[in-house]
């Protein structure tokens, strides 16, 4: 069901009230016992310490676990959300992603007296770890969290083991999207960036920032050993579309060995429990012949 974004101060405080009273079970004493999770490493957290029966909204950046949205409402997407449909969830606590919005309607939410919380997203090992942290307290469940974070803590320290058995890094392009003649390209500081830097990988499009349209003669300037690109549908990208013979891409090194690496996003770009087996499937794609693989 599609809801508009702008709702008056009235509509929200009813909501808000509908929302107190609606039946919360057996976990009513509990604290932040109605959970809305917004952003797909926040809502794959929560699952992994044990707090998915407790969510009552995800967004639909939520993909993992599948049954996440499956079986919880969907208030929409990350970046476009609607306060009175997440009103209309009954949250106790709103825990979102850095990023979540648009500002006001987060503004709008603590007006009608939700508490939210935002968890802040640095793509790097220490920033999954802080990540699983904040969200264990935020839940009330730190053991838990604590549990979770060591698990993944021996995860990474695994990956920087193998990345140290890296002599000449190879050069990749992380590639969001190939529309309308545009190459979209993970530049530095963006997710990207981090997930390349994780597998020892050298961003061919450091000289871009964040996720930006790249030119095709800095393209072919760049010069990647490898593309890798989204899967989130039942067909991969396919690497003749990729590798066009007229195409920037095409005319670089990964073009010439058709050199094309499709992963699921949220798992390579999400960098929440999973990024550590992320990274060393990445690094395994690149460099096949690593000494101990």
């Amino acid at each position: 069901m599609t809801m508009p974004h702008a709702w008056s101060r009235r509509s929200l405080l009813a909501a808000a009230a509908t929302a107190a009273l609606a039946p919360r079970g057996a976990a009513a004493a509990a604290s932040a016992a109605r959970i809305a999770s917004l952003g797909g490493a926040v809502t794959e957290i929560l699952y992994r310490i044990g707090a998915g029966p407790r969510i009552v909204a995800v967004d639909t950046t939520s993909l993992y676990p599948p049954e996440a949205l499956r079986e919880k409402p969907n208030v929409g997407y990350l970046r476009a959300l609607s306060a009175e449909g997440l009103l209309a969830c009954g949250p106790d606590l709103v825990i979102a992603a850095e990023g979540a919005g648009p500002p006001p309607v987060l503004a709008q939410l603590r007006e009608a007296g939700l508490r939210v919380e935002t968890v802040i997203d640095p793509p790097s090992p220490e920033g999954v770890l802080d990540k699983i942290a904040v969200i264990g307290r935020l839940a009330g469940l730190e053991t838990e969290a604590e549990t979770l974070a060591a698990e993944v803590r021996a995860h990474f320290a695994a990956v920087a083991a193998r990345r140290a058995r890296i002599d000449t890094p190879a050069r990749a392009i992380v590639v969001l999207s190939l529309q309308g003649g545009r190459t979209v390209v993970g530049g530095s500081g963006s997710t990207a960036d981090g997930i390349l830097t994780l597998a020892g990988i050298t961003n061919a499009a450091a000289g871009v920032a964040g996720f930006k349209p790249m030119t095709d003669e800095a393209i072919v300037a760049a010069a990647p050993d490898a593309v890798v690109m989204m899967q989130n549908g039942p067909e991969p990208p396919k690497p003749e579309t990729v590798f066009a013979p007229d195409s920037a891409l095409g005319r670089t090194p990964a073009g010439a060995q058709g050199r094309l690496i499709a992963m699921d996003g949220l798992y390579l770009l999400g960098f929440g429990p999973r990024t550590p087996e992320a990274a060393t499937e990445l690094m395994r794609a690149v460099y096949p012949g690593l000494p101990g693989e």
